[in-house]
């Protein structure tokens, strides 16, 4: 933004092509800082044009986001079973958990639990005593973690109550960022505790063990967590990315025309590309420091310390990336804009915008290399490869069982509902939770194994088996049964 008489900060017309038009602004829309008379004039610079800029895939962040997909039910059923006491939980009480399994009615939750055989196993109970005259089962069916998936949850347990001091800076950091009043409630920091890496249960442990730094405070609108001291450590942003310096130059000198970085395989318009140029010139503004109430809305300046809040925020993810959803919520609090996704995809040169699955996704461009890996890989994430790796176990048994019970699999799938429509109960419950994606990963998967496996059994029209024979005549004609 441009003040008529003021010299802190002058923008030329060239910022942004084509030239922006100058008008007046009302006294209400600028910052209570800046003085007013009758006679002042004032000039906005917008910082963006108006023109939506376009969205360029990246297939080497979008496997991150489809490798997550796949993982979901995993993660949120291994959440639902450690957050009880036995860690176990009647198949009866995870049907009231649809929503939050991103399950619609008509899949099974049997059927998905039973996908994964090296993780969840099932057993069965003794019910609690009932009288005589009532009818019911003497036992009813439950699930529990693996003994291998156990032990994979328990080394992430204590690998996250190793990291508490670490845990509690990246709370504080946030609260920071809060300004002006430096709170924030507890449910919306529920939304980046995954991927923050904080402990399932830091709402009541992790924010009441650092008095010295933060303490939960109620309000009008619930729970929240309020900061009680400032690190001066801490308010310091990310250092800005270094420049890559140009190899085999004769003389070491300026290069003659402005660079920027951007991802591999990128392209963007010039108009676009003068305007990042532009943009990485003006002078950084602190996160920390800078009251978001003291900047003019769609100013430079204010886009300038947006940009810097995001990047704070995926900085302190363990995977450098995080839902927009999950931003938006902190919309008021860290002072974002309203279009706060257009102002992601505005801004390649540090954010990507994913487009896979029903929410999108926004990476930190520094954080991952030109091959789509991490830079820097944190402790939990080995935690979560081993849990990948015993799914794909998983996975590899049940296709040989399939093949070892391929005459009974349609008495198994019959059996299978009628166990669902024995165990499920329609008691208005299945709201319980709040609904999230519900990506069809997992069907495309098992869709993809079935049409794999039913290719590898059958040949023929007929249907007839393969064997040797028709080997040897399809390698004169040609072809493979593959």
């Amino acid at each position: 933004m441009a003040i008529a008489g003021t010299p802190p900060l002058s923008l030329q017309s060239h910022f942004i092509h084509p030239p922006p038009k100058l008008g007046r602004v009302s006294v209400a829309t600028l910052p209570k800082s800046y003085p007013t008379s009758s006679h002042s004039t004032f000039v906005v610079i917008k910082c963006c044009s108006s023109s939506p800029h376009k969205l360029v895939r990246d297939p080497r962040l979008d496997k991150h986001v489809v490798k997550q997909n796949r993982m979901r039910f995993v993660q949120k059923l291994k959440t639902l079973l450690l957050s009880k006491p036995k860690h176990f939980m009647p198949i009866q009480i995870i049907y009231k958990c649809r929503s939050f399994l991103s399950l619609p009615k008509p899949r099974s939750v049997l059927s998905m639990i039973r996908r994964y055989p090296t993780v969840f196993e099932l057993f069965t109970v003794p019910t609690p005593p009932t009288p005589s005259h009532a009818t019911g089962p003497l036992s009813q069916l439950c699930v529990r973690l693996t003994s291998a998936a156990a032990a994979i949850a328990k080394k992430e347990s204590d690998i996250k109550k190793s990291m508490a001091l670490s845990s509690a800076a990246k709370l504080q950091k946030l609260l920071m960022l809060a300004s002006p009043y430096h709170r924030l409630l507890l449910s919306k920091l529920a939304h980046l505790g995954t991927d923050l890496g904080l402990p399932i249960n830091f709402r009541s442990r992790l924010c009441n063990d650092h008095p010295d730094k933060f303490k939960v405070v109620d309000t009008s609108y619930g729970r929240a967590l309020e900061l009680v001291s400032w690190d001066p450590k801490l308010a310091s942003a990310l250092p800005s990315r270094g420049e890559e310096k140009p190899v085999g130059l004769i003389v070491d000198r300026p290069l003659k025309f402005k660079h920027l970085r951007l991802r591999k395989g990128l392209n963007i318009k010039r108009q676009h590309y003068e305007y990042l140029i532009k943009f990485k010139e003006v002078p950084d503004v602190c996160p920390y420091n800078t009251n978001p109430a003291d900047l003019a809305k769609e100013s430079i300046e204010a886009e300038k310390r947006a940009c810097g809040v995001v990047r704070e925020v995926l900085g302190m993810a363990v995977e450098k990336r995080t839902l927009v959803d999950h931003l938006t919520h902190f919309r008021k609090e860290f002072g974002l804009p309203n279009k706060l996704r257009g102002m992601l995809v505005r801004h390649p040169e540090m954010f990507y915008v994913s487009l896979k699955g029903q929410r999108d996704t926004v990476f930190l461009v520094e954080g991952y290399n030109d091959k789509g890996a991490l830079v820097e890989k944190d402790e939990i994430l080995v935690i979560k490869d081993e849990m990948t790796k015993l799914v794909r176990e998983g996975k590899r048994l049940r296709r040989e069982r399939k093949r070892e019970c391929m005459f009974t699999e349609t008495n198994v799938d019959i059996q299978e509902d009628e166990e669902e429509h024995y165990y499920e109960c329609e008691d208005g419950l299945d709201d319980l939770f709040q609904l999230e994606d519900t990506s069809s990963d997992d069907d495309e998967e098992e869709e993809e194994d079935e049409n794999n496996y039913k290719k590898l059994i059958w040949y023929g029209e007929k249907g007839e088996f393969w064997s040797a024979e028709t080997d040897a005549l399809l390698k004169n004609q040609g072809s493979g049964p593959w």
